[in-house]
């Protein structure tokens, strides 16, 4: 099984209200099982929302607003569900494709928190804890990587 960031095959749960639809992505995805997921959303954040960055160790909005708690709780929420729908489906999730950047998704760099659109090395929350249970962990920018 397959975990796909939404906002990759096209649902709006974006910050903006839009999505991040990448062709190759929805194309690889035909013949196999994935779950969609969006740690945002399952954390409460409403869609649109201000955007948010890592910032000294918390997740703050463009607005200035600690959101860590929502984003740790929809990163939680997500990842029981994806392993739950692993273990019913008799499968194991075998690769998480992720939003690059992202503080829930981002996969090896994150925005800085100035909303310059700076990266700095680091992982999202979500990526993170994929990566601890030994889950790869790919972004959309990864197509090679992930095609072969």
């Amino acid at each position: 099984m397959y975990l796909v960031s939404a906002c990759l095959v096209g649902v709006n749960c974006k910050y903006s209200g839009g999505n991040n639809e990448t062709l190759w992505i929805k194309e690889w995805l035909k013949d196999k099982n994935c779950m969609l997921v969006c740690p945002e959303q399952k954390g409460n954040l409403p869609t649109p929302r201000p955007p948010a960055e890592w910032k000294d160790g918390k997740v703050i909005d463009k607005e200035g607003n600690d959101v860590t708690k929502s984003f740790m709780l929809g990163s939680k929420l997500t990842f029981e569900e994806a392993l739950n729908k692993a273990k019913e489906s008799g499968e194991h999730i075998e690769l998480a494709i992720l939003k690059a950047n992202s503080p829930s998704c981002g996969s090896g760099t994150i925005y800085d928190g100035t909303f310059t659109g700076t990266q700095i090395t680091g992982d999202g929350i979500f990526a993170s804890m994929l990566k601890r249970e030994g889950i790869p962990v790919v972004s959309e920018l990864q197509e090679t990587e992930v095609c072969r």
